[in-house]
């Protein structure tokens, strides 16, 4: 499974293919964290964050470039992988504290995680980076019928493909899978081995390449789809949910840095993801940043696949369907909204400034 590596990484795979843990459990408290006070951050616990390229995960880099962290009370150690599975494995493994993932693959990894995972953010959903590309004469879904389509079978793209085709009164049945990561499906689509190829970027930019192809659909055709989180471990919230806070704190940080500093934060997020300033307005325009409506919404009770717990569902059973999971894990543990919860609280009941608290003057 290759999902969501590098762009740059990703592209050489291409090439070749074509020619942490803590364990007293309390609630948090959203105010805890004491702003701009670099001496409580430092003698904070290290929080160890991982992450990886993902246009949804690059505005964390603000986060550490900026001091929003420290501004939030936190001592975290900013982990970059070049290769999201090697990502979800440390976590997984106890390596790590948190981790940027997916809904899909939180499912995946939860069971065996030596400190558990659970999703307490949303950082974006899809909106278009994940689609699904065929070829000249193929015009619909419904032409897919008897045709192969190549994708990185249990994930993400499979996912896509599966809910287009079930929108279409189809399954994965009628159409020929051809199993392979998402690097050489688009090699063998761009070879015309395949009929249609199921990639996220830079896979879908090279897929159309190929003389005639399009797009059938994409993740902006389903949204709720592809959720994309701040995982961390159950250990972590047991022991200090205050740094759990901080953390989700500090991302809504980041997001008011971001409108307010357009240029800067883009020169940061283009560094980090070492991409060109022109491929980074792409994959902007195909990631949705959430918001604190947003990341409500996401957490609530619902029957569409923009509320996580019923896409959770969805996804679990789709694994079960092709394999890629032998069972489904319990799903309820693994999302949380505590921390979002308590942040929309602040926002309804801002804390008292200085002015406020002043006696006034007879």
């Amino acid at each position: 499974m290759m999902q969501r590596q590098t762009w740059l990484s990703g592209l050489a795979l291409f090439c070749a293919s074509l020619a942490l843990a803590i364990g007293c459990s309390q609630a948090p408290n959203p105010s805890a964290v004491t702003p701009d006070s670099d001496t409580t951050a430092n003698s904070a616990p290290k929080i160890v964050l991982g992450y990886s390229s993902w246009p949804g995960w690059w505005p964390w880099a603000i986060a550490e470039t900026e001091g929003l962290f420290a501004k939030n009370g936190l001592n975290v150690e900013l982990k970059w992988f070049d290769s999201y599975i090697a990502s979800m494995e440390a976590l997984a493994a106890g390596q790590l504290d948190g981790n940027c993932q997916t809904l899909n693959d939180t499912i995946s990894f939860a069971a065996d995680a030596v400190n558990g995972e659970v999703a307490v953010l949303v950082n974006d959903n899809s909106n278009g980076n994940d689609k699904i590309v065929a070829t000249a004469e193929i015009n619909s879904i419904k032409d897919l019928k008897g045709k192969k389509v190549a994708v990185e079978e249990g994930v993400v793209d499979d996912f896509l493909l599966a809910l287009a085709l079930e929108k279409n009164g189809m399954s994965r049945d009628d159409v020929q899978i051809v199993g392979m990561d998402t690097g050489d499906a688009a090699a063998a689509f761009v070879a015309g081995q395949v009929d249609a190829v199921g990639a996220f970027p830079p896979f879908w930019a090279i897929a159309l390449t190929r003389e005639g192809s399009k797009e059938l659909v994409s993740s902006a055709d389903f949204p709720g789809a592809i959720p994309d989180l701040l995982v961390v471990t159950q250990a972590l919230i047991d022991s200090n949910p205050d740094l759990v806070q901080g953390l989700v704190n500090t991302w809504f940080d980041i997001l008011a840095f971001m409108e307010a500093n357009p240029e800067q934060a883009e020169a940061i997020m283009v560094q980090r993801a070492n991409v060109a300033p022109e491929d980074f307005d792409q994959f902007k325009a195909g990631t949705k940043l959430f918001s604190i409506e947003d990341n409500l919404k996401a957490f609530s009770d619902g029957t569409t696949m923009e509320h996580m717990p019923f896409a959770a569902e969805k996804m679990a059973d789709f694994m079960i369907e092709v394999g890629f999971i032998p069972e489904r894990p319990p799903l309820d543990p693994i999302l949380d909204d505590t921390f979002v919860q308590a942040y929309a609280k602040t926002l309804k009941n801002p804390a008292p400034t200085a002015t406020d608290n002043a006696t006034p003057q007879s």
